[in-house]
Formats: structure tokens, C-alpha cells, sequence
């Protein structure tokens, strides 16, 4: 935790490794023997969890090191024999001046009703960002907050909100019954740790629409692979209906990820798309190629591209080039940016 470790790697007959701003480092402990591991396993997990993970051969769960950290685990098997992931994630709550995440992030959290998501891949600071946010409602407005998870990560104490934390496999049995019995709990706020099916994008469109606003993430790169990703969800006949639900509910999109920073710290990256009444024609009518033209114009509505947050942060002496052309999904458009050509 000192040295801000991401993950913990551990398996039977290899070295611990730890993941240190996004790469693998390899620590300078002994290669983990079977005896260790599973004295490692019976320090996080119960007697009831480790028969779970004896029959099932998976364990995903969490723990808490009071006073250090909240460890997220899951537990495998691999050819060498069990391995275990240990997601570090830290228990002060930054806030969203901490990660400098651009004022917009704060209007977002003051509308009353809609849907509102953030997605990357695995690792791209997406709980942070949310933990960020629902703190600033928590500790402003008197919300009920009530999060579905799995498993949960960030720990809320209710401040002038109240905050109810569920956790998929304790809590409650399917996610889709808890999230389901969550529009009958009275609600403000409603967070959905990952939108994964149909059914569950359905019903958080059906709670965004009952007028409450509803915060979620997925695993995709960009705002508007985001947008595709929801409507492919259905068959194409479906589609039409779904697209005008989607453009009624939405209220923005953030995709994320991280990169490293010239101090030895990593700094958040953005694309952001804010639903306005240009982008909601274009979603009802299918043209979602259309928005991503439009996202780098409409900087005054909060919205930007990922080339132009690694600019921001270029401009400000906090990445090198080399780090912006490496983490831009359009790389030739940065590099004319960086030349000055654009």
C-alpha cells in the first residue's frame, strides 16, 4: 500500500509479483511453495469460503485490513497449481479534487434522474471515479444511495446521504432480484457495480426512467463504443425502441484509463459525452458514428476526446510525448496535435 501497489500476484511454485502503475513487477520473496499458499488462503478466507473454492475451483470475494486496506480476491487454479489476485483498494476515499477530474464530473452528480456511465478496462480507475463521486453526493445532498456490487470495493459511511452497500453472493443471491427490490427501497441514487446483460441494462433503463438516477460501468474504451455496445445487446428488431430508451435515459458517458506520469504517479485520461439534444437525435436516429465527430467540438457542454485529456496533461509538463502517443486510441491525429499541425 506504501509504495502504491495496484495488485498483489500469488501461485503456487512461482515468485510474488506485484503490479506497480500498470506494470508487473517481480518481488525479491521466495518462489511460493503449497504450504505457504494455502497459509496465505486461510488468513483471507473462512473455512466455509475455502470449501467453496475446494469444490468450484474459483473464489471471488473480499476482505478488509483494518487500518491498511480493502483486498479484493480472487482465487484460481492455473497448470502450476492455485494462484490468487489480491486488488489492493485503499479505504480513505479520494475525492474528486484529489484525482483532478474535470468540473463536470460534479454537475453530473446533480441531476435527479438518468443514467449515467463509466466504463475502460479492467484497472482503468473506473471504482476510484465512481467512489469520488458518490462521496460528493453523500457529503452534499440528502440521497439514498444504494449500491449493488461484486464484490464491494470502496466502503461508504453515510454522511448527509444514506448509503446501503449490497454485495452480490452475501447480500443477495442474483444481481438482477437485488437491483430489481432496489426500486422498491426508496432510492435516490442507485449504483450498479457492472451493467454485464440484457437484463440488467433493462432495468437500469426502467430506473433511470422512473426518475431515478442511476450510475453504472462496463468494460469498453470509448463513450461511443459504449452507446453500441448497450444497443448490441439486442436483436436488430429490437434495436429501434432501445435506441430511443437509450437517448431518453442517457445522460453521459466517461470512458477512462490511466497513464503514467512524469512524477511516478499515474494521472486519469477521459473521453467524455454528454447527452445533449444534437447527440440524442443522433442516437434515436442510429447515427452514432456522427457523435464521435462531434465530442472534440462541444468542449463548453464538458465533453472531451482522449486526445485532448493526454494534451491537457502533455501541455502540463505530466506525461512525455512518447506516453501520449503510446495511450491515444487515435495516434496519428496526436501526433499532428503534438506537432502543432492540428
Amino acid at each position: 500500500m506504501r509504495k502504491n501497489y495496484s495488485d498483489i500476484h500469488l501461485g503456487v511454485g512461482e515468485v510474488p509479483r506485484f503490479r506497480d502503475r500498470g506494470e508487473i513487477a517481480i518481488s525479491n520473496h521466495p518462489e511460493t511453495n503449497e504450504a505457504t499458499f494455502f497459509g496465505w488462503l486461510r488468513e483471507v478466507l473462512n473455512d466455509q469460503q475455502l470449501e467453496i473454492f475446494k469444490q468450484t475451483l474459483e473464489y471471488d470475494g473480499a476482505t478488509q485490513y483494518e487500518g491498511v486496506a480493502r483486498v479484493r480476491i480472487n482465487i484460481f487454479v492455473s497448470l502450476k497449481g492455485p494462484s490468487m489476485v489480491l486488488r489492493l483498494i485503499p479505504l480513505k476515499i479520494l475525492t474528486m479534487e484529489d484525482l483532478g477530474l474535470p468540473p463536470v464530473f460534479r454537475d453530473l452528480c446533480h441531476y435527479h434522474k438518468g443514467l449515467i456511465l463509466v466504463t475502460g478496462p479492467t484497472g482503468s480507475g473506473k471504482s476510484t471515479t465512481l467512489a469520488a463521486m458518490v462521496d460528493y453526493i453523500n457529503k452534499e445532498m440528502p440521497k439514498n444511495i444504494i449500491s449493488i456490487e461484486d464484490p464491494v470495493e470502496f466502503v461508504h459511511q453515510s454522511h448527509k446521504s444514506l448509503v446501503k452497500q449490497r454485495e452480490v453472493g452475501i447480500h443477495t443471491l442474483k444481481f438482477d432480484n437485488a437491483l430489481k427490490a432496489a426500486l422498491r427501497e426508496d432510492p435516490d441514487i442507485i449504483l450498479i457495480g457492472e451493467m454485464r446483460d440484457r437484463e440488467t441494462v433493462n432495468t437500469a433503463l426502467k430506473a433511470a426512467q422512473t426518475g431515478h438516477l442511476v450510475f453504472g460501468t462496463l468494460h469498453t474504451n470509448s463513450a461511443v463504443k459504449t452507446i453500441e455496445r448497450i444497443l448490441n445487446l439486442y436483436n436488430p428488431e429490437e434495436q429501434g425502441p432501445m435506441r430511443v430508451q437509450v437517448a431518453e435515459s442517457l445522460i453521459g458517458v466517461i470512458a477512462q484509463g490511466l497513464v503514467r506520469t512524469t512524477d511516478g504517479k499515474r494521472a486519469a485520461i477521459h473521453e467524455i459525452l454528454i447527452n445533449t439534444d444534437a447527440i440524442r437525435d443522433y442516437i434515436k436516429r442510429g447515427d452514432v458514428d456522427e457523435v464521435e465527430a462531434i465530442i472534440p467540438k462541444c468542449t463548453f457542454d464538458g465533453m472531451c476526446t482522449m486526445n485532448q485529456s493526454l494534451y491537457t496533461l502533455y501541455e502540463a509538463g505530466r506525461i512525455t510525448e512518447e506516453t501520449a502517443l503510446e495511450s491515444s486510441p487515435k495516434p496519428n491525429e496526436m501526433a499532428m496535435t503534438l506537432r502543432g499541425r492540428v
